[in-house]
């Protein structure tokens, strides 16, 4: 029973640890955020050392600073017609990013990116009608990416280096659909699993190609990470006492593997006038590695939990219009599609197809010094799904299935600074 109940519950923390708490959303630079997170073949700040580190030889003060951070609010909503429920939640995130280059002589380029690209959370109210797959979750993670950039004469670069993850996650839910299971003031038994200081390696590769003065080409692949949690804590709350004594509901640790899937970004920037740049990225991600999760406990057992991902794409569309010395203004859009299949949508990742709409500009005080702004609206289709391979830990029988109509949305203000010389 032990077995099956956590098994559940780090399926739903793998989940999580994918989608940043139910929204994977592309937060990783100011300037390139307002033009639809393009950036694969763009060289406008530090920001490029993110999106393809090959790029940083083509910037052109010595070093370049690029600081900022967003004010994230998700907000989702809930309903299944037949039974009368409805639920909401909206939560909020502040992903950040500070990133440096420095130029050390004609073709060697160093950079240091540290950015939060999974760090949200969902808080569903306690004991709702889908409080047996997830009550709430929190996830909180910190990459750091060290990389280096070789200009290979004038038209070609190479760049890439190691990325260093260090995250936390807490994740709690009940135990069971069965109202019989709950402690004396009608509160349901739930269970609370966390762990910190998760860390993992990957790596990122990239390479630029200026056929001419007026067009970027531009790859990056950012490696598979795997997260392990390792003697992770796992708590019992409010067990009723006829169960007390019950080792299956005895506090224990948990030992798992969360991998984050590999990714590939190819695109193109062009100058369209002196003043006006325009920039596509296509990505692709290899969500395919999602077909189960395996999961060891203290007691020496292990599982195996589905739940068959698949490889998913994203288009994105972004300009960029230098007005003045002073100002200069950007906009973007970019679609989204989601990795998960009918039958697995859970409600601790209730994300779907969606569309992101961008805009922002910068002010430049000085020369060296500018203020960058970025709004993104994303927009989740509506969709009616469920999640089917759910088992009761107390009578080991599968749950029903559990389903209704989700509508979500995001919305996201952000500001950042550059500093160059």
């Amino acid at each position: 029973m032990m077995r099956k109940l956590l098994s559940l519950a780090l399926l739903a923390l793998a989940g999580t640890s994918v989608y940043a708490g139910g929204y994977r959303v592309a937060m990783q630079g100011q300037k390139q955020l307002a033009m639809g997170h393009t950036g694969v073949a763009v060289v406008n700040s530090a920001e490029v050392s993110f999106f393809n580190p090959a790029g940083m030889a083509y910037l052109e003060n010595k070093f370049n600073l690029s600081v900022g951070a967003n004010a994230l609010v998700a907000k989702t909503k809930f309903q299944n017609s037949t039974y009368n429920w409805t639920a909401s939640t909206t939560n909020v995130g502040t992903p950040l990013e500070v990133y440096a280059t420095y130029r050390l002589n004609d073709w060697l380029t160093a950079g240091l990116s540290v950015y939060t690209p999974y760090g949200s959370a969902v808080e569903w109210d306690q004991g709702w009608e889908g409080a047996h797959l997830v009550n709430n979750i929190d996830l909180q993670a910190i990459f750091v990416q060290p990389s280096i950039s070789v200009r290979l004469g004038e038209h070609f670069s190479v760049g890439g280096g190691p990325i260093y993850a260090i995250g936390k996650v807490t994740f709690n839910r009940d135990v069971t659909m069965n109202q019989a299971f709950q402690s004396a003031d009608g509160t349901g038994t739930n269970l609370t699993i966390e762990d910190s200081g998760i860390t993992a390696w990957g790596y990122t590769l990239g390479f630029m190609f200026n056929p001419t003065d007026k067009m970027r080409l531009g790859m990056n692949y950012r490696s598979e990470i795997t997260m392990e949690a390792r003697g992770g804590d796992a708590n019992f709350y409010n067990v009723p006492d006829f169960a007390t004594n019950d080792p299956s509901f005895q506090n224990t640790t948990f030992n798992a593997d969360l991998p984050l899937p590999a990714e590939l970004t190819v695109g193109f920037s062009y100058e369209v006038t002196d003043k006006w740049l325009v920039a596509f990225d296509y990505n692709y991600t290899l969500w395919d590695t999602y077909k189960a999760l395996d999961v060891k406990f203290a007691n020496g057992s292990e599982s195996l939990n589905p739940r068959n991902y698949k490889n998913s794409s994203t288009f994105r569309i972004g300009t960029q219009y230098e007005a003045n010395d002073k100002f200069t203004f950007r906009a973007g859009w970019y679609h989204d599609q989601s990795p998960v299949q009918d039958g697995y949508f859970a409600p601790e990742t209730p994300r779907n197809d969606s569309m992101g709409f961008t805009g922002g500009l910068t002010y430049q005080l000085n020369q060296k010094f500018g203020v960058d702004f970025s709004f993104l609206y994303l927009h989740f289709d509506q969709i009616d799904n469920s999640y089917d391979y759910s088992t009761d830990p107390i009578s080991g029988q599968p749950n029903p299935s559990f389903g209704g109509t989700y509508k979500s949305v995001v919305f996201s203000p952000g500001l950042g600074v550059t500093y160059s010389f």
